[in-house]
């Protein structure tokens, strides 16, 4: 089963344009949709979660038309937004019974069955009588994949999953996630490029609503393959640098700023080789360096 996104435009009436004749074809496993806050990332995920409509444009799970039939994408959807509430002092294990039910499943005894599953599986087991508004950020993420598991669904959507969470619980939250990706499309929306270098192998770059580059991750570091040089100069050049070279991103290491620059040959003046990485490729997509 394939998503195909083709040509969707949206524009709110504030004037923003949010979705500029966006096209995307994605399959299974986890595809990492990477781009700033404002890139337009929320917005298609709010769509493809038929949460808003779309000025022009289509979309497809398969044969089910997501912007005209979203009754049954509904029921092959998993949605994990950037908040979601939950009612307070409520069991984690009585939400995901409710939450289940919800979703169709009558028999109590078979969503007794789905909703242990689904703890045992995001490690929540132990806590299953507490309060889900008690839990950390972490473990309130967990439980938002487990109730987006529920009714086994063909296309799971998390929008900035891990933004706040500490390196434990990320990794944690990683493992769950690429064990869903096996079977199902997981749609990953982040502005954190850690995340789609840790988990995705397709990946596609937005910004400013549009679509910069779709592909593997092999992919996009081949377009800056030897091209990309650093160094590490006074803070206080730092703006002659910007105003000279092609300055992909920097980031101080030692007090002082380390420059990464485009350039097709070696810039000399000090700098030398970078090895090339996913971070690079997103600020030279950005940027419009390539």
């Amino acid at each position: 089963m394939k998503l195909v996104i083709n040509n969707i435009d949206k524009k709110y009436p504030n004037g923003v344009h949010a979705l500029n004749d966006v096209s995307l074809t994605i399959e299974k496993g986890m595809f990492g949709l990477l781009g700033p806050n404002g890139a337009g990332k929320s917005s298609l995920m709010r769509t493809l979660a038929t949460l808003q409509d779309v000025d022009s444009g289509s979309a497809f799970l398969g044969d089910i038309d997501i912007l005209k039939d979203k009754e049954n994408l509904r029921k092959v959807l998993g949605y994990l937004p950037q908040e979601f509430g939950v009612y307070p002092r409520t069991s984690a294990v009585d939400l995901l019974d409710h939450l289940a039910l919800l979703k169709g499943f009558a028999d109590k005894s078979e969503r007794k069955q789905i909703v242990s599953e689904l703890l045992v599986k995001v490690n929540l087991w132990e806590h299953r009588k507490n309060a889900v508004s008690s839990y950390s950020g972490g473990m309130r993420q967990r439980f938002g994949i487990a109730q987006c598991l529920i009714g086994n669904p063909k296309l799971v959507i998390v929008d900035e999953p891990t933004a706040g969470l500490d390196p434990g619980e990320r990794n944690r939250f990683y493992n769950i996630l690429s064990e869903i990706g096996e079977n199902v499309i997981v749609i990953l929306s982040t502005h954190i490029v850690q995340d789609v270098r840790e988990l995705c192998t397709q990946m596609a770059i937005m910004d400013k609503g549009r679509v910069l580059f779709s592909g593997n991750t092999d992919e996009a570091l081949a377009q800056i393959k030897g091209k990309v040089w650093e160094k590490k100069v006074d803070k206080h050049a730092l703006g002659q640098y910007q105003s000279e070279y092609k300055v992909i991103s920097n980031k101080l290491v030692g007090g002082n700023p380390l420059i990464h620059v485009f350039a097709e040959d070696n810039p000399s003046n000090g700098f030398i080789k970078a090895e090339e990485n996913l971070e690079d490729v997103f600020f030279a997509k950005i940027h419009e360096l390539v």
